[in-house]
């Protein structure tokens, strides 16, 4: 299971944004592109992002919700789920607490990822 940007109707997503180098930016999408687009479960999307400098307009993936992987189950079932794989790049739990615990250096709140982290670790 990964985890995803989605773009339901209003909703917002606090996170950061990166400033590509000039001449930098073929090189950087090719890269992005070639790990967020595997298996085309995601949609490269330019979005607005506030940024503390202001509106810009940002390269974005974000889970296509009609794709055959888009996950449609309840938080309980998902946990459950974490708790028990792995796939190719180790354990879906350390991935989940990764993200959940870099979120929350950078001031970050996700309840529903902080759920899940706790959830996980409780199965376990």
């Amino acid at each position: 299971m990964v985890l995803a940007l989605d773009r339901a109707e209003g909703a917002a997503c606090d996170g950061v944004a990166f400033r590509v180098a000039p001449g930098a930016e073929a090189e950087t999408v090719a890269m992005l592109r070639a790990r967020e687009l595997v298996s085309s479960a995601y949609l490269e999307t330019t979005l607005p992002v506030l940024t503390a400098d202001g509106p810009v307009q940002a390269l974005t993936y974000v889970i296509d919700p009609d794709h055959l992987q888009y996950c449609h189950l309840g938080l309980d079932e998902q946990a459950r789920i974490i708790a028990g794989a792995t796939g190719g790049r180790g354990p879906n739990r350390d991935y989940l607490w990764a993200t959940a615990s870099h979120l929350a250096e950078l001031g970050i709140a996700d309840p529903d990822l902080e759920w899940l982290a706790a959830e996980v670790r409780r199965l376990i």
